[in-house]
């Protein structure tokens, strides 16, 4: 997906499909290739997760007894999504930054350390954060648009509510779909901001870093036009479906489990 959305890579590097990306990438630079980065996802993950399904379940809950008296209220699911991904992303903004460095066509990080330090010392502390607005920007419609959806999918083929594996993978893998399709073009704007490539920002005369959603959406359409924004989102897609498929069937598993023993317990 990072590679995809690169705006100018080496010309040598140029990729027309996901499986095409895949299969040139690990001919060229080795099979291990397209996993660069995932130690520093994974680090991140599990703090952000346990704060991300916390809030929304908390905020969740509290909102519906307010607004539908203990109903199922999609404005509720959707405001408790995006006040959950303030806490999701304030841990793993930094994380995305270090792994679409180390993701890059030809990146000079041979470590994720190496990558930390260097970005540190030459940019400052600022760069891990310098795309968290549009990561925000982002993030919040995409996680609004993902719980809406994975709670109406739940209404149509799961409306008991039971614990239902089956439900659960469905749901999740159409919401993720339809809030990524739906977020494709501030997702490019960000993987620029997180790579400051430098061949594209040299080419639309652009000095230093930089920095801003808006900056970041007129360097796209000046180098893409229209089509610019929706780079990469075949791979996002494909990315998404089963990652918000395994995301809320875990959770699921667990909040069965766990509120199961619970209630055996008493």
């Amino acid at each position: 997906q990072t590679r995809m959305q690169s705006l100018q890579p080496d010309p040598k590097a140029q990729y027309r499909s996901v499986y095409e990306a895949l299969k040139k990438i690990v001919l060229t630079e080795g099979f291990w290739r397209p996993l660069r980065g995932i130690n520093v996802t994974m680090l991140g993950a599990g703090p952000a997760h346990a704060m991300y399904f916390a809030c929304y379940e908390k905020m969740k809950k509290s909102l519906s007894d307010t607004i539908q008296h203990g109903g199922n209220s999609h404005l509720a699911n959707g405001i408790a999504g995006s006040v959950a991904t303030l806490l999701h992303d304030a841990v793993m903004n930094p994380a995305e930054v270090v792994k679409q460095r180390m993701q890059m066509f030809n990146s000079p990080y041979k470590s994720v350390l190496a990558c930390v330090r260097t970005v540190q010392k030459t940019e400052g502390f600022g760069a891990f954060y310098r795309s968290y607005t549009t990561q925000l920007t982002m993030n919040v419609p995409f996680q609004a648009i993902h719980f809406i959806t994975y709670e109406f999918m739940q209404e149509q083929i799961n409306p008991h509510r039971d614990y239902n594996p089956r439900s659960h993978i469905v749901s999740g893998a159409i919401a993720g779909a339809v809030a990524a399709a739906a977020t494709t073009p501030l997702d490019v704007c960000k993987t620029l901001l997180n790579t400051q490539e430098n061949m594209a920002l040299s080419s639309v005369n652009i000095s230093g870093h930089l920095s801003g959603m808006m900056n970041a959406f007129k360097t796209v359409y000046q180098l893409g036009g229209i089509s610019g924004y929706f780079r990469g989102v075949q791979a996002r897609v494909i990315y998404q479906m089963p990652s918000t498929a395994i995301a809320w069937s875990v959770y699921e598993f667990f909040k069965y489990f766990l509120t199961k023993h619970k209630l055996e317990r008493r």
